[in-house]
């Protein structure tokens, strides 16, 4: 019989219509691909502190409040330190995972939720009646953000609603930076340059000031023709968001265009460039550096900067991610590079959730997109430490890339990984292709799969579930369809079909009692008659329909008839709040690799 070979590319293809996901994964979860070989993200494990004493573990590092800046870096003596910033709040980690409040006091005024803003001076003058609520004008006050960079082994910060410049130099509290008459105060952000400029961004309250100290020498910024203090304004109609470092320059993002900002020595000291247009940041953390320049995201579309020019990234998950994104809360959008792999992460909030619990990953190695769903806020690369570490909302500190073991719930529900296709078009015209086996392939021979294959003849039919199967050998399934979908899941724990209650069996058939079981029939006949005489009998035991759902290792007892029809007929009818045939995800920590999916196919008549 001929074989579908379902091998599929790499990367997921969520955009337009099912058809643009033709032959093409479209929805997938703690899932990446290597070379083109799908397998499992690594998993995360929660920092531990220890005592300086004894090194004995006390209890897992975590931020009172929900981290949205993070840096790391090592001191001379190469000591390690992580810095944390609340909406309000400034801490430190130490290499034992000591958590300290490093600011005098918490910052008043801030906030960490955008919020319309309706409030007086709010909207166009004269209009609206006095007294009554200004209508929405779509105008959010966005949350306060912290921007953290290093000054050799210190830390200089600042707090976007605060303004003022604050250095620490890991001992004590963080203190305001002073100076002379010239010190910017108001700045939303900062960046230090490659030749050691303080740059601060939005400076003395100007959205478009750019405004940097002498060199090696931040209480120096008035300019004078003996030092290199000086200012510019960029020539944009939009507000500062973001500075970077890339190679041989700065790179400074507005809410609309890109500038650079390149060294020149004096009397300009810098000389500054539009680089891009109509390409402005979503977020003050929504950017990474490469050695290849700059990716960020915007609010509608990713962007990279190659050193030279802004382009707009191709983007394969487009609708999954803009069509359903929070854009009231896009100042909590974060970016983080993933260099083990070759990746950059964007955490942001879906349409549903004022907090990040999507993320989006770009592979720029092997040129594919990912997506899935995870709450983190904030976190730094590999580097300082062997492993990524990154911060989920309640302030808890994760390694990542550590094992494979993820553990993640959404409303107490584990989340599994997974993997499902977009159509693959199985027949055309009036002919369907009839699905004999399914036949698959992993890297490890001892892993297990569910699978699951989705049918439907038209684009826009529903679609019926055929499986779960189980198993690493080829089972036996009957389908027929035009088009179908596979849906993986890795490592799925023993599942018993029929344990779940004669109840909840019942119910998924839509039967009023147990004992109705029995005598209903699908397609005319008996659920029971596994033999097919037209009889219900001892052959036909419920214990007979239960063993058909399995196939031993030894090659145990295999009944076709309860392994596709009833199972398919009842796998159907199961309402979301009922156990049966929902597999639960192992716990097992063990990396998984799929390999190509092979279907036994027959050819099918018309329909």
């Amino acid at each position: 019989m001929p074989f579908i070979k379902l091998d599929i590319p790499a990367g997921v293809v969520s955009h337009g219509a099912d058809s643009e996901s033709a032959g093409r994964w479209r929805d997938v979860n703690f899932v990446r691909w290597e070379n083109g070989s799908l397998r499992s993200i690594g998993g995360w494990v929660p920092k531990e502190k220890r005592t300086v004493t004894d090194g004995s573990l006390q209890s897992n590092v975590q931020i009172n409040g929900k981290p949205r800046s993070a840096a790391a870096w090592r001191t001379n003596a190469g000591t390690a330190w992580v810095a944390v910033g609340t909406h309000n709040k400034l801490y430190s980690v130490n290499e034992a995972g000591t958590v300290t409040f490093i600011l005098p006091s918490s910052l008043s005024g801030t906030t960490d939720t955008a919020v319309e803003n309706l409030g007086y001076g709010q909207y166009f003058y004269g209009k609206g009646l006095y007294g009554r609520e200004r209508p929405s004008t779509g105008v959010v006050d966005s949350g306060d953000l912290w921007t953290l960079d290093t000054w050799g082994e210190d830390l200089l910060a600042v707090n976007s609603h605060e303004g003022s410049l604050y250095e620490w130099d890991r001992t004590g509290d963080a203190t305001v930076i002073t100076g002379d008459s010239e010190l910017p105060t108001l700045n939303t952000s900062l960046v230090v340059t490659e030749e050691r400029f303080l740059l601060a961004l939005g400076a003395d309250g100007n959205p478009r000031k750019v405004k940097w100290c002498d060199r090696e020498d931040y209480s120096v910024w008035s300019p004078l023709a003996t030092n290199e203090a000086g200012d510019f304004i960029l020539d944009t109609v939009g507000k500062i968001i973001l500075g970077l470092q890339v190679r041989g320059k700065t790179l400074i993002v507005t809410d609309v265009d890109a500038h650079t900002a390149t060294y020149s020595g004096a009397p300009a000291v810098f000389g500054f460039e539009k680089v891009g247009f109509n390409c402005g940041a979503a977020s003050q953390g929504c950017a990474v550096s490469l050695d290849s320049g700059a990716m960020w995201m915007g609010i509608n579309g990713f962007y990279s900067f190659n050193g030279q020019v802004v382009q707009e990234m191709p983007c394969d998950v487009f609708d999954h991610v803009f069509k359903d994104i929070n854009l009231e809360q896009k100042h909590k959008i974060t970016a983080v590079q993933n260099s083990l792999f070759d990746e950059v992460w964007w955490f942001y909030p879906d349409g549903s959730s004022t907090e990040n619990n999507r993320y989006v990953v770009y592979d720029y190695k092997e040129n594919h997109w990912n997506i899935g769903q995870l709450d983190r806020t904030v976190g730094f690369d590999a580097g300082v430490f062997s492993s990524p570490f990154w911060f989920n909302s309640n302030g808890v500190m994760y390694q990542h890339e550590t094992g494979y073991k993820h553990d993640y719930t959404v409303d107490g529900n584990l989340v599994a990984a997974y993997a499902e296709t977009g159509p693959i078009e199985a027949g055309s015209g009036d002919n369907v292709i009839n699905v004999t086996k399914i036949i698959p392939e992993q890297a490890d021979p001892e892993r297990t799969f569910q699978f699951s294959l989705l049918t439907r003849n038209h684009p826009n039919d529903s679609e019926t579930t055929h499986g779960p199967y189980f198993g690493n050998n080829e089972t036996n399934v009957r389908l027929q369809a035009r088009q179908l979908r596979l849906r993986i899941i890795p490592y799925v724990g023993e599942i018993d079909f029929v344990k779940v209650g004669a109840e909840a069996l019942a119910a998924s058939a839509g039967l009023p009692t147990v004992a109705d079981i029995g005598t209903a029939r699908i397609n005319g006949r008996l659920v029971y008659d596994a033999n097919n005489d037209g009889y219900l009998s001892s052959a036909d035991s419920f214990a007979f329909i239960q063993h058909g759902y399995y196939i031993d290792s030894a090659g145990g007892f295999y009944n076709e008839w309860a392994d596709t029809e009833v199972k398919d007929y009842i796998a159907a009818r199961v309402p979301e709040t009922l156990p049966l045939f929902r597999a639960k995800p192992s716990s097992a920590n063990k990396d998984w690799i799929a390999g190509t999916i092979k279907l036994e196919t027959k050819l099918g008549g018309g329909r």
